[in-house]
């Protein structure tokens, strides 16, 4: 029996198979939970640091910016109605609008989803949840609304190319 190589592998391949199994089992639900209108707004909305990994990191734009639950899903909060509100009239008025164009819309708008003084795009630059009145800047609207128009103002969440179509 001498030169038989044993079929199988050893304990060191199987634990870095296993290694890999539990990975792609840990991160399937994640990948799947990663609706593109989320990882389209974290790139208009400059939150992605360019390691891609903001995509990955729910704290860097979690679902309850659009979702009234964590996990995404109905009911929507304010702004994630008003978001659907704009789909809906840019389609009746025959648009065919992709979801940066309509975000983009909604931004300029200078909509106040929540109804707590400081408009959508406020909040969004402010890195506070524009669907939810408890999340506001803590500064008065006054000095964010300055701040907003010194960084570029609504302006800087146009698409970015490619993101129209």
């Amino acid at each position: 029996m001498a030169g038989v190589k044993k079929a199988g592998l050893n304990v060191q391949q199987k634990h870095v198979l296993g290694g890999i199994l539990a990975f792609l089992v840990l991160a399937t639900p994640v990948a799947l939970a990663l609706p593109k209108y989320r990882l389209q707004a974290i790139t208009q909305f400059h939150l992605d640091d360019g390691s891609g990994l903001a995509a990955l990191d729910r704290r860097v734009m979690s679902c309850s910016y659009c979702h009234v639950k964590d996990s995404g899903g109905a009911p929507w909060n304010p702004f994630g109605e008003a978001i659907r509100a704009t789909f809906k009239a840019n389609a009746e008025a025959g648009g065919k609008a992709k979801f940066p164009e309509v975000l983009y819309t909604l931004l300029e708008s200078g909509a106040d989803a929540d109804g707590d003084t400081y408009p959508d795009a406020l909040e969004v630059w402010a890195k506070t949840l524009p669907g939810d009145p408890g999340s506001k800047p803590t500064e008065a609207l006054e000095v964010v609304q300055t701040a907003f128009e010194a960084a570029g103002g609504v302006e800087q969440f146009e698409p970015q190319q490619g993101q129209k179509k």
